[in-house]
């Protein structure tokens, strides 16, 4: 193994991934919006509020459910989007973490 291979661990890989999913301002909106109504909705009313188009909203979704900051619970014939609170709180950890080595140096 590389020295450039070890000096990139997990966390950072993760972390990475997470930063990629939360670079556009409509990911950012769609994470707070689900935080602050402390609860669950429609990815349609999502749309209508967010005021994009379905597929834009749909890539944005997977992007977010990739990086596994929300979940989505299929009730046919619609698609229910939650944050995922364990791994948000993990990915709040990671970067308290990458913080609080920052604010050390």
């Amino acid at each position: 193994m590389d020295k450039k291979t070890e000096l990139i661990s997990p966390d950072l890989k993760e972390m990475a991934q997470l930063a990629k999913a939360l670079s556009h301002p409509v990911r950012l909106y769609i994470v707070m919006s689900l935080a602050h109504m402390n609860s669950c909705c429609y990815s349609g009313d999502l749309a209508e509020e967010i005021g994009v188009g379905r597929s834009t909203l749909s890539q944005h979704l997977k992007e977010l459910k990739f990086a596994g900051l929300i979940q989505g619970e299929i009730e046919a014939p619609y698609i229910r989007y939650c944050l995922n609170r364990d791994n948000w709180q993990k990915a709040r950890q990671l970067f308290n973490n990458l913080f609080a080595e920052k604010n050390n140096l």
